[in-house]
């Protein structure tokens, strides 16, 4: 059974009602527990080709929603095992937030390969802010901004998991 916050979190990713019913939560997280390890390692090995690859896998999800690599083996691999349904592709406000992080690893990138360490720096710490808040709060920064810029300031405050 899904919690509230849970559920604020399906709604914040663009799900619909009727397809929150069908979906785990917990599939949801499958993709950025291994993006954000991914992100992790290139921060200690401060690797521009990890970070490179990273966005263009990223760059994938966003441009390809049914390309989705993660959410394609979860499909084939684990969802059926598990007994759990699989992960649609991924709708408007989930693929903005992919589009987010695929932008800031890959300036940590072009910024490590030439130089720019500070602003490497930067975009990595940003990543490690809204990859703890996605993993450990159930709140997608890129999620919440897509709503606002939407002009859905209402929607996007509830589907906070403080809401």
């Amino acid at each position: 059974m899904s919690t509230q916050i849970e559920n604020n979190f399906l709604k914040q990713q663009g799900y619909k009602e009727q397809d929150q019913k069908k979906i785990w939560f917990n599939s949801l997280q499958f993709q950025p527990t291994i993006v954000s390890s991914l992100i992790l390692v290139g921060i200690v090995l401060q690797s521009p080709t990890l970070f490179l690859i990273i966005s263009a896998i990223l760059w994938i999800n966003v441009l390809t929603p049914a390309a989705n690599p993660f959410e394609n083996f979860y499909n084939a691999y684990i969802a059926p095992k598990s007994d759990k349904n699989k992960v649609p592709p991924a709708p408007g406000p989930r693929r903005f937030a992919q589009g987010m992080a695929a932008v800031f690893t890959l300036v940590s990138g072009v910024g490590l390969l030439t130089g720019l360490t500070t602003l490497a720096y930067i975009m990595q710490g940003f990543l490690v802010i809204a990859f703890g808040a996605l993993i450990f709060g159930k709140f997608c920064l890129g999620s919440y901004i897509y709503h606002l810029l939407q002009g859905k300031t209402s929607f996007a405050n509830g589907t906070c998991p403080w809401s």
